[in-house]
């Protein structure tokens, strides 16, 4: 097999509605970029103009990178840090009091290797409830880190995480259990 990448180049990778969304998101987006640190409502509410579901008192800082805001849902009180890259090509879900600190990158696209054209693929990612990316991490298309659990800094993400599970490394590994969850149990 031999890979055609003008063949992928060629390809039309979103509708044209996608594409208009996407240049009037690289207009508005030094609005975002450029706010006050403390600003988080303004930055939600330009979020939401572009079809982000936002919760209620979500911190996002003003040098986070959000791809697609249309596949952006983020819960109540969650918040992500500076920095932080949210690749969302598929649907990114942040659950409530989660954390996504500084530097994280969730990246919810990548290409079929097993194609000639490498076609692209989008993939959600699901960071559930009380669950912490701490930073620099990686995760991984079609991830889902479980309620409660940690993703260790520096960790690269390819699996899902089990809820209330520590995980570090690159690949990442099992290294622990938090113990939130059985204070949360009683």
């Amino acid at each position: 097999m031999s890979l055609n990448i003008q063949q992928n180049r060629d390809q039309t990778k979103y509708p044209t509605k996608i594409q208009l969304l996407r240049v009037l998101w690289a207009v508005v987006r030094p609005l975002f970029r450029w706010s006050p640190r403390p600003c988080f409502g303004w930055r939600a509410f330009l979020l939401r103009i572009f079809g982000a579901k936002i919760g209620r008192s979500v911190h996002i800082y003003n040098s986070v990178q959000v791809q697609f805001p249309w596949n952006l849902q983020i819960d109540d009180f969650a918040a992500v840090g500076e920095r932080a890259i949210l690749y969302n090509l598929g649907q990114l879900r942040i659950g409530h009091s989660a954390t996504i600190s500084q530097g994280s990158h969730l990246c919810g696209g990548s290409h079929d290797y097993t194609s000639p054209d490498m076609i692209l693929l989008c993939e959600p990612i699901t960071i559930e409830a009380s669950a912490w990316v701490c930073a620099d991490a990686f995760i991984g298309p079609g991830v889902t880190v479980g309620e409660g659990a940690v993703v260790g800094a520096r960790a690269a993400v390819f699996r899902n995480v089990p809820e209330w599970t520590i995980v570090g490394g690159n690949p990442a590994k099992e290294i622990g259990k938090r113990t939130v969850a059985q204070h949360q149990s009683q």
